[in-house]
């Protein structure tokens, strides 16, 4: 059986989508609510984790509302179209409330916004898993992931030359650009993917279909940032991973219960909350950075517009060429070494930040670096989670994985925004360097869950981040 790389590409439009507005929002976003409404850092922060907040109630939610879900056009699709073309809508709208510097406007459109966005980003996801047999799930979320990149790298290519200089710029070229591309991305997925009739013929052909609903309720969701934060990170499903009972690392089965309910060993238990709280602690230094970005540059480097983007471009490209070297990296040394070494390098990128005080293109250099160093933590660390619960509740801690990094990007822009607000825009990078140090100590005390992941079948399979 051979993936059909054409339906693959078509289904991952959602996707690329997807990741080309959070890319756009998270960088624009913040410098609308200060430069036309003169609103604090802190404030700002607290607007810019709205998102996250509602992630956690509306991904599960509208998931779910999609598996039950049965139209003419299929499961997914009615959540994307409508999603899609009312998170366009809103979108058009935001701009509209930013020309007249309503700030209650603003603040209402950008809630219904990010409740059009959360409509459909779960549904879109488990698009993929639904048609694509199991055991093709890897290639084809390697297929996903390039073209989130691709989605984001696009909108940072519009933010640089459509944002013009100035303190109040013109955003709707930019804002035309970006609904412009989930407008015809979806309407492509719509016209070439025929949601029932794939699903009718993978039946037809074989597939599994308990096995596929068992790939939904495993999907997993990040959030890094949106899986377009400069880092190159997408949406997976996780059916197929951690096969079998038992593991490495010795878990074991509770007494009268069923097979797949275990309990973890202490010292294996003390593994987990220590990977948990590393994971914690490198999204708050990350997204502190990434959500303060382009308003740093702006007041410390002195970059005008959205010329910014070049150093978020460097570090989405050199995720993505770090995918295959950090895959026979960590084949080599094992995976735990791979994420210390990602931490060492984004720790020392933050160090020499500080001391930076205008745009020099070497800058660039120190983004590619952290590029690499985020790609080197991201592929590695869920697989460690799986590994320590593996054979046993990994839907439980894969939901707890999830909930502590969408706590620390609920939590870093608020705390980080306050700084800025109240010391100086320049604590950014002493704080990202802060708690990314304090994660490699704390990722030192990870005892389990290490593994020397296989060298991939092919090259395309390097870029299934989360394998």
């Amino acid at each position: 059986m051979k993936l059909n790389y054409k339906r693959t590409f078509f289904i991952g439009l959602a996707f690329l989508s997807i990741s080309g507005f959070w890319q756009m929002y998270d960088s624009i976003i913040p410098l609308m609510l200060q430069n036309t409404f003169h609103l604090g850092e802190t404030v700002t922060g607290m607007l810019m984790a709205m998102d996250n907040v509602l992630a956690i109630f509306l991904l599960p939610l509208f998931g779910a509302l999609s598996d039950r879900t049965d139209t003419k056009i299929g499961k997914r699709m009615p959540f994307i179209l409508c999603g899609t073309g009312l998170a366009i809508l809103f979108l058009m709208l935001l701009n509209v409330a930013d020309r007249r510097q309503s700030l209650v406007m603003f603040i209402g459109i950008l809630f219904l916004l990010l409740l059009s966005m959360g409509l459909y980003r779960s549904p879109a996801v488990a698009l993929m898993p639904d048609l694509t047999p199991n055991k093709l799930r890897s290639k084809a979320n390697a297929v996903i992931n390039l073209m989130g990149a691709v989605g984001g790298v696009y909108a940072l290519l519009m933010i640089k030359c459509l944002v013009g200089a100035g303190e109040r710029p013109d955003y709707l070229p930019l804002f035309l650009s970006i609904g412009g591309l989930m407008a015809v991305a979806v309407a492509v997925l719509s016209v070439t993917v025929k949601e029932k009739e794939v699903a009718r013929q993978l039946l037809s052909e074989g597939a599994d279909e308990k096995d596929a609903h068992a790939g939904r309720e495993d999907m997993r969701q990040t959030d890094s940032s949106h899986g377009a934060s400069g880092a190159g990170i997408g949406e997976t499903d996780g059916t197929g991973r951690a096969d079998g009972a038992g593991g490495k690392d010795g878990t074991e089965t509770a007494p009268g219960k069923a097979a797949t309910a275990t309990v973890l060993p202490k010292p294996v238990k003390r593994s987990m909350a220590f990977l948990l709280l590393s994971i914690l602690l490198w999204f708050t230094a990350y997204n502190a950075v990434t959500t303060a970005f382009s308003r740093y540059t702006r007041v410390v480097w002195h970059m005008e517009g959205g010329s910014f983007a070049d150093c978020l471009m460097v570090a989405t490209v050199a995720a993505i060429l770090s995918y295959i070297p950090i895959g026979n990296i960590a084949s080599r040394i094992g995976r735990k070494k791979t994420i210390l070494a990602g931490i060492v390098l984004m720790s020392l990128c933050y160090f020499a930040a500080i001391f930076v005080g205008a745009y020099h293109p070497v800058i660039n250099v120190a983004f590619a670096a952290i590029g690499v160093g985020w790609a080197a933590i991201n592929v590695n660390s869920y697989p460690m989670i799986v590994e320590m619960s593996k054979g046993g509740d990994i839907g439980k801690f894969t939901g707890t994985y999830y909930t502590f990094s969408m706590a620390a990007q609920i939590v870093t822009p608020v705390l980080s925004g306050f700084l800025l607000e109240n010391v100086s825009y320049r604590t950014l990078f002493p704080y990202a360097f802060l708690f990314s140090v304090l994660a490699f100590f704390t990722m030192t005390q990870v005892r389990h869950g290490d593994s020397r992941p296989e060298k991939k079948k092919d090259m395309l399979e390097n870029f299934d981040v989360d394998d």
